[in-house]
């Protein structure tokens, strides 16, 4: 039975309210100095990821593509500096033969200031995810409401695989592209938790409490903190949007409403840091 809050105070999760990042991947200019590059499709619409969206950089999230079976890499451009990097780590072995590119050639292929390292991969999307199939051996799964910022987004992810929660369910609309930028900040862990892309995010948190998640919001209105909670052993971890927070429905579908413990006047958090506390929270449960 849903132990749903009757009254729901207005919401502000243990979040700041800064905006999130805008065009985190603008598209660049051809430079005629530079070897040209292929060229990319434009953003927007259903054409589905952009050329740039498909191509991930840096060595954790490159590294762990590239051993994810779920991927097809396609491209791997190295620097001479990132190969002898590779064989420096003993990881010279790769699935495909890698192209030497010079870091501007790199770079060309990527959003502005990309930190690339040296490595960058174009490989096939990740597969996508119905609900039952992220969640099916998930015994803790982060919940985000429009959560909009990659650099938080990503955080959230390399935070989740850290602390045990394999699945992550986010709004189909209203959440970033899952390609460079956001594997770059995750690390890694892009590759690592399933994640569910739904229609509607209160009809997927019914879904999730059929298959026996107790859902917690973060709202730093809260009258009880996550650790004073008795939880289930399937808990969702919901997670608003900076700034906004929990959007009314999706706080009366949680089954229970908590804040993070704090002193002083300072009493709000990035949401990714949030996420971080509460997650290492929940796992420590299981210690």
């Amino acid at each position: 039975m849903s132990r749903r809050k009757q009254s729901p105070k207005q919401n502000r999760h243990d979040s700041t309210s800064r905006r999130p990042r805008e065009g985190d991947s603008p598209s660049r200019d051809h430079r005629p100095d530079r070897p040209a590059p292929p060229k990319r499709r434009q953003r927007g619409g259903s054409q589905g990821p952009s050329q740039e969206e498909n191509w991930l950089y840096g060595f954790h999230a490159v590294l762990a593509a590239l051993e994810n079976p779920a991927r097809t890499p396609k491209r791997l451009l190295l620097t001479k500096n990132a190969s002898a990097e590779l064989h420096r780590q003993g990881r010279a072995a790769l699935p495909l033969t890698p192209e030497p590119a010079s870091g501007e050639e790199i770079a060309s292929l990527l959003p502005p200031g990309a930190v690339h390292q040296g490595i960058a991969l174009h490989a096939s999307p990740l597969p996508d995810y119905d609900l039952p199939d992220a969640c099916e051996d998930a015994r803790c799964a982060v919940i985000l409401d429009q959560v909009t910022d990659p650099h938080n987004f990503g955080a959230i992810l390399r935070s989740a695989a850290v602390f045990g929660a394999t699945a992550l369910v986010t709004t189909a609309r209203h959440s970033p592209p899952l390609g460079g930028v956001l594997a770059k900040a995750a690390s890694g862990a892009l590759e690592k938790v399933k994640i569910a892309r739904v229609p509607n995010l209160a009809r997927a948190m019914e879904e999730l409490q059929e298959l026996g998640f107790e859902l917690v919001g973060l709202d730093g209105d809260a009258d009880a903190t996550l650790p004073a909670l008795d939880l289930g052993e399937r808990v969702g971890l919901v997670l608003g949007a900076e700034g906004a927070g929990l959007r009314r429905l999706t706080r009366e579908h949680c089954d229970l409403l908590a804040k993070l413990p704090a002193s002083g006047d300072m009493r709000s958090l990035n949401v990714s840091n949030a996420a971080a506390v509460a997650l290492y929270e929940l796992f420590r449960r299981t210690l």
